[in-house]
């Protein structure tokens, strides 16, 4: 083996050391915050979280009932704005868009996707709850659509390019027209990658705290309905974290992970339903 060739593989086996204790270091990182997690949390999750409303402040036990029914009320309301509004968004960049108009869309929409969550809260404050003079669920998921939106027209805009351009010029060489061929071939081949970054980005915005604070802010009890304010395990994680009590900071670690397996339920879900789906009708 010349000086060379030896050189190469040294530095070769160097490097890939070096990125592989990288990447354990990175995976490290998250074994031990989900390992904590499990920790503190795993022995403060019982029954009483589930079933009952927080205690009054002072009091120990209790639960946050009513923050887990107001998260999917909230996320479920900001799910119905942004995914369709990001799935259109995406179809007209992928197959309609042109040159200056959707560079100004793509641009806002990467604007968008960077601008700091708390901005989006204050704004979404301004317009919803100043004029309406109460926080509410509805202002909630308004703010979380608006982060909703970017992510799923980005995804969904890539998903369709990546779709080979044979299957749209054979759907048109057979007579359908544009909408027919995004319909019934370009969008039915693109489902699962659609259907993963809208999963993706509602598990990105399950955990936002600084958008609910200023809209739905918290309830210490049931809400009955979307126009009054409503409770959330972010911003109950949030408050009781802060609290100077023990029991509360018990229970901020539950509703961590709570809320950790409540993302990972739904993708797990969605990929099995992904896995066991069938294709679009083509009619």
């Amino acid at each position: 083996m010349t000086a060379r060739n030896l050189y190469r593989k040294s530095l070769n086996n160097v490097m890939l050391t070096l990125t592989g204790l990288c990447a354990l270091l990175a995976v490290s990182v998250l074994f031990v915050i989900l390992a904590y997690l499990i920790y503190n949390g795993g022995k403060s999750v019982d029954l009483a979280f589930f079933t009952q409303l927080p205690k009054s402040t002072g009091e120990t036990g209790g639960g946050m009932a009513n923050a887990i029914a107001g998260s999917a009320e909230i996320v479920a309301f900001a799910s119905l704005i942004g995914i369709p509004i990001g799935f259109f968004t995406g179809i007209y960049l992928a197959e309609w868009g042109g040159a200056t108009f959707s560079f100004f869309v793509r641009y806002m929409a990467d604007l968008l996707n960077g601008v700091p969550s708390v901005v989006i809260g204050i704004f979404t404050w301004v317009i919803v709850v100043r004029p309406t003079h109460t926080n509410s669920a509805i202002a909630g998921g308004i703010a979380l659509s608006l982060l909703l939106i970017p992510i799923v027209a980005k995804s969904t805009e890539q998903f369709l390019l990546e779709v080979p351009r044979t299957l749209r010029e054979g759907s048109l060489a057979l007579g359908a027209s544009k909408w027919r061929t995004v319909a019934s071939v370009v969008v039915p081949a693109a489902r699962k990658g659609i259907m993963t970054g809208a999963i993706l980005g509602v598990a990105r915005i399950s955990g936002e705290t600084a958008p609910l604070l200023f809209t739905s802010l918290n309830n210490q009890f049931w809400s009955t309905g979307l126009h009054e304010p409503t409770a959330s395990l972010p911003v109950m994680i949030y408050y009781r974290a802060i609290s100077p009590f023990d029991d509360w900071h018990r229970q901020a670690w539950a509703a961590g992970l709570v809320l950790l397996c409540l993302v990972l339920a739904a993708n797990i879900a969605a990929r099995w339903i992904m896995s066991r789906g069938h294709s679009a009708p083509r009619g």
